[in-house]
């Protein structure tokens, strides 16, 4: 029978790529250290190092973001009202 397939935490991935992105062991002795595939280590590196230019970003963007967040829902609560009003007058017979 196939055993399960493992699902690593947050914490460690995110242990395993910082070790992995100093340097001070190879990968094969990371490898040996917490017994995950290279393959892994290599694609943890690499994604931390993608993501940390969104740590950096500056409160403009965080402010742009939550703006566009909140004018998708005025516009989606604009549409629900719209349609309960149509909705309402030809009920009514109007």
């Amino acid at each position: 029978m196939a055993d399960k397939r493992k699902n690593y935490g947050a914490e460690f991935k995110a242990k395993v790529a910082l070790e992995a992105i100093r340097g001070e062991l190879t990968v094969a002795e990371l490898v040996a250290k917490h017994g995950v595939h290279q393959t892994l280590i290599n694609t943890w590196k690499r994604q931390a190092l993608e993501g940390m230019s969104g740590i950096f970003s500056g409160k403009a963007e965080a402010k742009a973001a939550e703006k566009d967040g909140e004018i998708e829902k005025l516009h989606a609560k604009i549409g629900q009202l719209v349609v309960e009003r149509d909705f309402l007058a030809k009920a009514s017979g109007r």
